[in-house]
């Protein structure tokens, strides 16, 4: 197709999710968890099917020289197929968020006013690499009432076809506008800048991928854009902090899943914890992380035998999502705060201690979206909230911040029951 085709193509799909989001906007919530529930049943039962349609794209990943944590990203398992039909299910149980009472108040004309929640209208997603993102937003933007338009990147384009296909015949079977989820059937770049120029059908659109991807959205939309540009995440190890806790906490949130952007990219030390340093230090050189330290934490490991990169300022603001971490010693909490808060991307940030007043100093001062005492920064997701599944985390101030399930994928609308009221001045 050529540019102009690729714009019919998108004015057209963009068109149609319009006149499905009116539909869906009063769509009841039984058939919404009858979707879901059947949704699900789908994955399980089609699973060989994904796998197959999987392959073709890891075997293309090889020619298209993707990273390692972009094809571990890409890589669908049996076990992550069930963990994603889990999540279709956990998205059924959750209350829909249409039509519920935010606050009713009380105008000096004493008529009726409440603001009432209501479904945003379209929303676009555009990501890279990750296939279940394809299921994970269909579901959420459904059971929130909005129309969504997919648009995945052609690393995973075998994939996202198989599961927009089995999202199309679950939405037919129950009987929903056919066009409440679309994927865009083309990998063409024009596609990505023609659906960003949909200001009039479109209401707003959420980018998951790398950096520079989420930069293009920002600066080439017209539509309002929910995003986090990277997600540079900390662990600081107060001077309090349980050492048994401090290596389990540190080791879960660097290597459990070194890809994804809750993973921590930082280790901070207080001055007086640092004698669990090396403890620390040989844990993650066991499991393959590259360790670059400053000034003190290469002071403290010196004689430690293990392989050691000098830092520089730059290190301790890099998304790695990989097996690498920073390391800096600081004298005292407030200087780890301000470490943090001059790198962090808004993200994730934790803090391990057995101090109660330096934890809350730590949650009140960090500047991020989510922050987190004793816990590893693995949390941060939507399905470990509670949420279901997340359509993407967001690090903006304005409407959404933080794991985006169903509450952020809704506005409101203002609702006055009134008896004959007339304003006269």
């Amino acid at each position: 197709m050529n540019t102009d085709q690729i714009t019919e193509l998108v004015v057209k799909i963009a068109k149609r999710a319009r006149a499905a989001s009116l539909e869906l906007a009063s769509l009841s919530t039984d058939r919404k968890n009858r979707f879901l529930e059947d949704l699900a049943d789908r994955l399980v039962s089609e699973t060989d099917a994904i796998l197959v349609a999987n392959s073709l794209d890891l075997q293309a990943a090889q020619t298209l020289d993707l990273s390692g944590p972009m094809t571990e990203r890409l890589t669908f398992t049996p076990e992550r197929i069930a963990a994603m039909a889990e999540g279709v299910r956990q998205v059924a149980t959750l209350p829909d968020p249409v039509g519920i009472e935010i606050e009713r108040l009380s105008p000096p004309r004493g008529f009726d006013l409440r603001k009432i929640r209501v479904p945003i209208g379209v929303i676009g997603i555009i990501y890279e690499s990750r296939p279940n993102v394809t299921i994970d937003c269909a579901i959420l933007c459904l059971k929130s009432g909005n129309a969504a338009i997919l648009r995945g990147g052609k690393e995973a384009f075998h994939t996202n076809m198989k599961l927009a296909e089995l999202i199309q015949e679950t939405l037919q079977a129950n009987d929903i506008h056919e066009d409440a989820v679309q994927f865009i059937p083309t990998t063409d770049r024009w596609a990505l800048n023609a659906l960003l120029k949909q200001d009039d059908t479109i209401h707003c659109i959420i980018p998951r991928g790398g950096e520079s991807l989420i930069r293009f959205t920002v600066e080439n939309s017209r539509i309002p854009v929910i995003k986090h540009y990277t997600g540079v995440c900390s662990v600081y190890i107060d001077a309090a902090a349980d050492p048994d806790m401090a290596e389990r906490l540190v080791i879960n949130a660097k290597c459990q899943r070194p890809s994804v952007c809750n993973a921590a990219e930082n280790l901070i030390m207080h001055q007086d914890a640092a004698a669990q340093l090396p403890r620390l230090a040989k844990a993650l050189h066991e499991r393959g992380v590259e360790l670059r330290v400053d000034k003190h934490a290469k002071a403290l490991l010196s004689g430690s035998g293990l392989p050691l990169v000098d830092a520089d300022a730059e290190d301790f603001a890099t998304e790695y999502t990989d097996l690498i971490i920073s390391i800096a010693v600081v004298p005292d909490t407030k200087t780890a705060i301000e470490l943090i808060n001059a790198n962090t991307s808004g993200h994730t940030e934790a803090i391990v201690t057995e101090d109660a007043a330096a934890a809350d100093k730590f949650l009140t001062e960090v500047d991020a979206a989510a922050v987190f005492h004793n816990a590893s920064t693995r949390f941060s997701d939507g399905f470990e909230f509670g949420l279901g599944a997340e359509i993407g985390i967001s690090t903006d101030r304005l409407h959404a911040r933080g794991p985006m399930g169903l509450n952020e994928l809704c506005s409101y609308k203002y609702v006055i029951h009134g008896t004959g009221d007339i304003r006269e001045n």
